[in-house]
């Protein structure tokens, strides 16, 4: 009878490492690790056989770098999805992709589980889970972290010593960190006192703005129905467009984004994220949208940006109601084409211009030269009609105060 077959998201940290060895043991099965590749890591290197080592009979790694820009983050920035009003969510856009990588290696390779090694309180076991329950409901999950018997780091570093697994053998960073092209999530250490400001150790991508260049760079991003296709007028793939400006944004101190954020758990966290590409990115289209979306579409899309970012920070990303928001999203980005000219200077982003052939910006209707073609006598029957159910309520009000008296 052949063995039974489960899917790992493998990292070849600790946790999935030790995970290899101690699931293959309790379930007597077959580990498959998966890893999908969604930024530049050095911790690639010798993954492969770290995991076979470790235990596993296959591994599989995967470059899903330009998928992950193009179909989920450059997605949620079309939707203006921005959790909490701020975050730009590069690691929840990420889990839904891994889920399905997940679900695709484990359906091929004939696994009837998947496990991973989120912990208990966070919010990427319910976006692991939640993408697997909607995508693949037959599969079974599996999370060690909120069962198994290790209750502290040093338990866990023993039992890879006593199984000949490969660990790391340098000094343990105070902060977890998440990190991939669309952003990185820093937290754990000092930064769990919201009361102190981030060390400059905890930061990856980003100098700090005080240090930044004297100079300004201006810099020139082209969209075309809502998705960045050119930078400086160079046409970059999205991978390369985003690689490009977070190098670009993290030299000015541009991205850096402290938050007191509630996690799907009900908790609060402190976070600390660094994105520089993202920030720039939802600024120029941001600004962009102002410029040809008419009024109402405008701001009803400003509600539905902030349900969409709630969709996908609480794991919902394949659900029918983000679907069918996309769909409106998709629908409001067909004339969001044009340029958006940017000064990133000590931290700031600042729009110098923008421009596309579908601008609903009229020049002769906005000025208030003698080149003004705006009816100015047509405001004042505007006005009794605009203001008549104000005017109606505040004299029925004051009719009643009188009768009272």
């Amino acid at each position: 009878m052949a063995k039974r077959k489960i899917a790992v998201a493998y990292s070849g940290g600790l946790d999935t490492s030790v995970m290899v060895k101690w699931l293959s043991a309790k379930y007597d099965a077959d580990i498959i690790t998966v890893t999908g590749v969604l930024g530049e890591t050095a911790e690639l290197d010798g993954l492969e056989e770290k995991a076979l080592r470790t235990g596993a009979i296959k591994a599989h790694i995967v470059d899903l770098k330009e998928e992950f820009i193009s179909n989920f983050a450059f997605q949620s920035l079309k939707a203006g999805a921005l959790y909490e009003g701020v975050y730009p969510m590069a690691t929840a856009i990420g889990r839904p992709l891994l889920a399905k990588l997940l679900i695709d290696i484990a359906l091929n390779e004939g696994a009837d589980t998947i496990a991973h090694g989120c912990t208990g309180k966070g919010n990427d076991q319910v976006r692991f889970e939640v993408g697997i329950q909607s995508l693949a409901p037959q599969l079974n999950i599996l999370a060690p972290l909120r069962f198994w018997e290790f209750k502290c780091r040093e338990e866990e570093i023993e039992y890879a010593l006593e199984n000949n697994i490969p660990v790391k053998a340098t000094k343990k960073s105070p902060y977890s960190i998440d990190e991939n092209l669309w952003g990185v999530a820093i937290e754990c250490g000092i930064l769990e006192d919201p009361t102190q400001a981030p060390p400059e150790d905890a930061y990856r991508m980003t100098i700090n703005p005080k240090l930044a260049p004297s100079n300004p760079e201006t810099i020139t991003i082209e969209f075309k129905k809502g998705i960045p296709i050119e930078l400086n007028n160079h046409f970059r793939s999205p991978a390369e467009l985003v690689k490009e400006l977070n190098f670009i944004g993290g030299k000015h101190g541009v991205g850096r984004i402290d938050l007191i954020e509630n996690r799907v758990v009900g908790i609060k966290s402190r976070e600390v994220y660094e994105a520089p590409a993202a920030v720039i990115l939802h600024k120029a289209h941001y600004e962009l949208e102002k410029l040809v979306l008419d009024k109402e579409t405008f701001r009803y899309k400003q509600d539905v940006s902030n349900k969409v970012a709630n969709l996908i920070y609480d794991g919902l990303w394949y659900s029918t109601l983000f679907k069918g928001l996309m769909a409106f999203v998709d629908s409001t980005q067909k004339t969001v084409t044009g340029k958006v000219v940017l000064e990133l200077y000590k931290g700031n982003v600042t729009v110098l211009s923008r421009t596309s052939p579908f601008s609903l910006y009229n020049k002769e209707l906005a000025t208030y030269t003698a080149e003004d073609t705006f009816d100015h006598k047509a405001a004042e029957g505007f006005l009794k009609i605009y203001g008549l159910p104000y005017k109606t309520l505040t004299l029925v009000k004051n009719s009643f105060v009188e009768e009272i008296k």
